[in-house]
């Protein structure tokens, strides 16, 4: 499964368990069956509010990133975005259980 773009909502509620929308419950439903979950970042508070968020589904099993980078560090300085050409070989490294690498380009 694919969350893209998994925004600093969705982000906050994975990371606290929290499961108030279909996606979420779908999300919850596919991690307890020992599924991975690809995760395609795309929010406004990356690299502030909800960095630790972040820091916590990346220490979790299950969980892999399309790599991601800087939105704007002018306009935007605590923005990250996926790179969309990742998506592909991020899936296929996930189902081999491996993150692929570099995660933050």
């Amino acid at each position: 499964m694919i969350v893209a773009p998994a925004t600093g909502n969705t982000i906050a509620k994975l990371a606290h368990g929290i499961t108030d929308t279909p996606a979420l419950m779908a999300i919850k439903s596919h991690l307890r069956n020992n599924n991975n979950l690809v995760i395609a970042i795309s929010t406004n508070d990356a690299l502030s509010g909800n960095s630790s968020n972040i820091g916590e589904l990346q220490n979790r099993n299950n969980y892999y990133f399309v790599p991601y980078r800087q939105d704007n560090p002018i306009t935007k300085p605590r923005s990250l975005v996926f790179d969309p050409k990742y998506i592909i070989p991020t899936l296929e490294y996930a189902l081999d259980n491996e993150q692929i690498q570099p995660m933050i380009l």
